[in-house]
């Protein structure tokens, strides 16, 4: 909860609580010097900016979470970074898989209406779902001693021992639930039962949920997450390991300098959740017109030497042969024409890729269709396009359909994959 704006802070121990809007003009607010230290050694999290009578402007950087931070003599800071969309549109884009089309009904049924709850609500939902047609097994190797044969005898390591021949080194595969899948599931369950402002019923759903990984080793906090491959035995894991792995990562709120500084906390970037929404969706429209999706493809084409690196958010080939240029913008749509180092880019994507068109997503509300902007003498057209995020999900999606339609009905005037000069593009 946001304290008033003028509130002066009576010590530097008393935690401050912040809540700060992604869009707007932000909260100013009074802050020690240690305070301020402690939010400067989280840099982007906020915009700070000198206001009047010492006090300082705290504005939202295009963040949405929630994170506590430590101060260099021990006092805490919680800040509440509000995102501009509704919890449930956000958790939608967060979700999206085209493969998993029944975790759109679960994330509309997410009752919480604050970002970290919500979370929280829709991994119990998800992991119940998941863990009700019983938890996965799988083989993993372990090398232990034993005081009888199992497995194999590791012989070198076994003739290395001096004295009595017990216990026995061996090597074995043990049928476990210990297994990467549900190491990562239980994390995240401990992970979002621990967080704040949970309703209690919420908090028992995630705790008798990871009740069932018995015999599951529980992630120390700050391990990297273990590696797991999707295949056709662990394909009903899928939903929830992405939702796990998405909270679990969302708290890489890492402090920077010199300050003894400790933070912790889930911070979503909104560019990077836009990003990937797009491209997920866009790919799978797509994919039905028989046009192939290319993210974040380097290309190596601009200059004659090679030496200029680009790399597009989307580019899309039918056929083999380029069709088009997609850059995805988390950010206000400028009429009446996009800024200008967003043109800079969309021309030199088309000239890197010998194209006539290229297309800018705008996460943005507006009444006007896409905008065209012919650059002279040169014959490349940059089209803007808004697309609101607003929209309850299936009106999005198909927002998203149109957007593709209007994206392929462009000439293709590209440059066929094969004329491509060999190491000039990689993924």
């Amino acid at each position: 909860m946001s304290a008033a704006p003028g509130r002066t802070v009576n010590s530097a121990t008393d935690p401050l609580h912040l809540t700060v809007d992604e869009t707007g003009p932000g909260v100013v607010r009074e802050l020690t010097g240690d305070q301020l230290a402690a939010l400067l050694g989280v840099p982007g999290l906020v915009r700070l900016s000198p206001a009047t009578g010492g006090r300082w402007r705290l504005t939202g950087n295009q963040k949405a979470g929630l994170v506590r931070l430590r101060t260099p003599s021990g006092g805490a800071i919680q800040l509440h970074l509000r995102p501009k969309l509704p919890v449930r549109n956000l958790l939608f884009l967060l979700c999206y898989a085209p493969a998993d089309p029944w975790l759109r009904d679960t994330v509309e049924a997410a009752e919480a209406d604050d970002l970290l709850p919500a979370l929280a609500d829709l991994l119990a939902r998800v992991t119940r779902r998941t863990l009700d047609a019983g938890v996965l097994h799988g083989y993993r190797t372990v090398e232990e001693e034993l005081p009888l044969i199992r497995g194999r005898i590791r012989t070198a390591d076994q003739l290395r021992r001096v004295g009595l021949p017990l216990p026995i080194a061996v090597r074995y595969d043990d049928h476990t639930p210990d297994i990467a899948e549900n190491r990562i599931l239980l994390a995240a369950l401990h992970r979002a039962a621990h967080l704040p402002q949970l309703p209690p019923h919420t908090g028992l759903a995630l705790r008798h949920l990871a009740q069932h990984l018995t015999g599951v080793h529980l992630l120390p906090p700050g391990t990297p997450l273990p590696r797991w491959t999707p295949n056709r035995l662990n394909s009903r894991y899928a939903p929830a390991l992405r939702l796990a792995e998405l909270l679990l990562s969302g708290r890489s709120v890492r402090p920077t300098g010199q300050l003894p500084t400790s933070a912790d906390g889930f911070v979503l970037d909104m560019p990077a959740v836009f990003e990937r929404f797009l491209t997920l969706a866009l790919t799978d429209t797509l994919a039905r017109r028989g046009v192939r999706c290319a993210a974040q493809e380097q290309h190596h084409r601009l200059d004659q030497a090679g030496h200029v690196r680009l790399r597009p958010d989307l580019v899309l080939y039918r056929a083999g042969r380029t069709v088009s240029v997609v850059d995805a913008k988390y950010a206000a749509r400028h009429f009446p024409a996009p800024p200008t180092e967003h043109l800079y880019q969309l021309l030199g994507y088309c000239t890197a890729l010998g194209l006539t068109d290229g297309h800018l997503v705008y996460a943005a509300t507006t009444r006007d269709g896409p905008t065209e902007h012919v650059v002279r003498r040169v014959g490349i057209t940059v089209t803007a396009h808004a697309l609101d995020l607003d929209r309850p999900p299936a009106e999005l999606l198909t927002a998203v359909s149109e957007l593709a339609d209007r994206i392929t009905a462009a000439p293709e005037t590209g440059r066929a994959e094969a004329d491509v000069p060999p190491g000039a593009t990689g993924q």
